[in-house]
């Protein structure tokens, strides 16, 4: 793994932290890639039920790299389509890779996410932020617009009148108006940030790792399909786990008031 993504596993929970915090880790190419590998690498790993994604540095992502950008026309003259394949080949691997993650993502947002920073923060499950969090969909501001899935991710977590405010005025909000807006479900304390994200992920690897996966995907397919589609995929889903030896063994430490012993089976 490259050192500008870091990865670190500890029991079923893996830390992916993005560690370029000279560009307040801005999505250049190389993290790009990296982030995508990472994503990937947990995601094939049956013994994680749970990430963390975090950052090195004073921000989390200021978003894209605006040098690259900008060097994409005046330096290499790209064609519209080569800029095209440019976004379908890197950065917006990064939203469909997190949209294939069978795990629950956790969010540890510290300082500025911003315009792309901002949509990976929207491709996680849960998001927490200090209370140093500055988020903004900043794209106009450079004349762009949601290159990575922004347009599609932030409308369906905070609405689509926050969203288009957010959006069309490019307009920089805090933790606290975040959190009103249901972009985040906690803000902490700045030095508290990662102690918090790691209680969720500890609460999340407790239950049975077969269900947390059928959760995720339960949720994932429910943005696509009508109720009754969903419902059968429950059904289904429900089929399967109650065979499963955790489901019998959850319900049995609940009747004997223990602690259950989940193995994945």
């Amino acid at each position: 793994m490259s050192d500008v993504v870091l990865y670190d596993k500890q029991d079923r929970v893996v830390t992916i932290t993005l560690n370029k915090p000279e560009t307040r880790n801005a999505l250049s190419t190389d993290l790009c890639e990296a982030l995508v590998s990472a994503i990937k690498k947990a995601d094939a790993d049956e013994s994680v039920s749970c990430v963390v994604l975090a950052a090195n540095g004073k921000s989390f992502s200021s978003g894209g790299n605006l040098h690259e950008i900008r060097a994409m026309t005046a330096e290499q003259n790209m064609s519209p389509l080569q800029i095209e394949q440019w976004y379908k080949t890197g950065i917006q691997r990064i939203p469909l890779a997190m949209s294939d993650i069978s795990v629950p993502v956790i969010a540890a947002v510290n300082g500025h996410a911003i315009g792309a920073g901002n949509d990976l923060a929207t491709m996680c499950d849960i998001r927490i932020a200090s209370e140093d969090a500055i988020f903004a969909e900043s794209f106009l501001r450079v004349g762009l617009i949601p290159g990575d899935g922004g347009a599609w991710l932030l409308p369906r977590i905070i609405g689509q009148a926050r969203a288009n405010q957010m959006l069309f005025t490019g307009e920089f909000i805090d933790a606290q108006k975040a959190l009103n807006y249901g972009l985040v479900s906690e803000v902490v304390a700045n030095d508290d940030l990662l102690k918090r994200a790691y209680e969720l992920a500890d609460q999340v690897v407790a239950l049975p790792p077969s269900a947390i996966r059928k959760t995720k995907e339960l949720v994932r397919t429910a943005q696509s399909v009508t109720l009754k589609e969903n419902l059968d995929e429950a059904a289904l889903f429900q089929g399967v786990l109650q065979q499963l030896d955790d489901h019998r063994e959850a319900i049995d430490a609940i009747l004997e008031k223990r602690k259950p012993v989940f193995k994945g089976q």
